[in-house]
């Protein structure tokens, strides 16, 4: 199988890139190149003859047609999108444009590619979303698949308008997609602004570990790898037309997700004196901070035998080893602009 995989030089797409060379799949990676994506996250399948890069962006219409000439897939994995919240806020703009109208437009190459082609039954356009676009859950109760939408920030909005216009091309045009919304990711590679590698870093370089609010709010933690393995089952086996939430089965707090990482950090890379605990500073609250996300796996648990496979103290383990030993990879992404600092504080 060709993949045609946007976004693959991010934090979830280079996981699928890496996991679908090795099972052997030729892979096309479409990719901006944006603030978030590495291509160092792909080093390992680089020289591989199964592996080709094309650095674009899915605005880009005429771009998109010539990739889809030139390498002519059997699948889409759409996976590009900016995807921080916290910048969402600051700056909704570039949300709407990449995931609205870049969606729009990957639709679009995509439906007159399978069109010229015949419109085969075994292309698939596999659309990958978040939870998010399910807003806030409160203290009971799981998102799935036919739970209302009702998102909160920029980012899940933007998210919820790029579901609703897949969901539309299918049902209009015919063309055969799959859908699928995940929890909260983890893992290597994970761009260092979001939560975990924030944790991890400012813990090894002496700084605040900050904790929005009370640290009350509850996310569904995945590993990245799970993830992955999960997107290519779905990509494969998943009915036309249906979405899968995917999730890990492991719900946290972020105090006590923080806490943890501060006892695993406390084993593997010891202070001199006293606990990275003593380092958690909370902060005034992310504005329109949803208070709880939760995942019903059960469809795809039932329909394609998925579960995953990392609980996430071993995730935790594996994720903060890997940071320990990749400094390399992680030190110059530093200085790239927004990280390190508060985002997401605009009234």
């Amino acid at each position: 199988m060709k993949l045609l995989v946007t976004g693959g030089a991010g934090f979830i797409g280079s996981a699928v890139v890496r996991l679908a060379v090795a099972r052997g799949h030729q892979v096309v990676n479409l990719d901006a190149l944006t603030y978030a994506a590495c291509l160092d996250n792909l080093s390992c399948v680089a020289d591989s003859p199964l592996y080709a890069f094309e650095h674009a962006d899915i605005r880009d219409r005429a771009a998109l047609t010539r990739i889809f000439a030139t390498h002519r897939p059997d699948a889409v994995m759409h996976l590009a999108a900016e995807s921080h919240v916290d910048r969402s806020i600051d700056g909704p703009g570039d949300f709407i444009s990449t995931n609205i109208n870049g969606t729009y437009e990957m639709l679009e190459a995509a439906r007159a590619y399978w069109q010229d082609r015949g419109r085969p039954q075994a292309f698939r356009f596999h659309h990958i979303s978040t939870d998010e676009v399910f807003g806030s859950l409160g203290p009971t109760g799981r998102f799935c698949e036919t739970t209302p939408y009702d998102p909160r920030s920029p980012y899940s909005a933007s998210k919820a308008a790029s579901d609703h216009l897949v969901s539309a091309w299918h049902h209009t045009y015919g063309l055969p997609v799959v859908m699928t919304n995940c929890s909260n990711n983890y893992g290597p590679y994970h761009f260092p602004e979001k939560l975990i590698p924030v944790i991890i870093l400012n813990a090894l370089a002496g700084k605040p570990l900050p904790i929005y609010g009370d640290g009350s709010n509850v996310r569904d933690w995945l590993y990245v790898e799970d993830h992955a393995d999960a997107l290519l089952l779905v990509l494969k086996k998943g009915a036309l037309g249906r979405s899968y939430t995917i999730g890990g089965e492991n719900e946290r707090s972020n105090l006590e997700l923080v806490r943890t990482l501060c006892a695993i950090l406390d084993l593997q890379r010891p202070k001199a004196s006293g606990s990275y605990a003593d380092q958690i500073t909370f902060v005034t609250d992310r504005p329109g901070h949803d208070a709880r996300y939760a995942i019903d796996p059960a469809r795809i648990r039932d329909e394609l035998g998925w579960r995953p496979s990392v609980t996430v103290e071993e995730g935790l383990r594996r994720t903060v080893a890997w940071y320990l030993e990749n400094e390399d990879w992680w030190r110059p992404l530093l200085a790239r602009k927004g990280v390190g600092q508060r985002l997401g504080v605009a009234p």
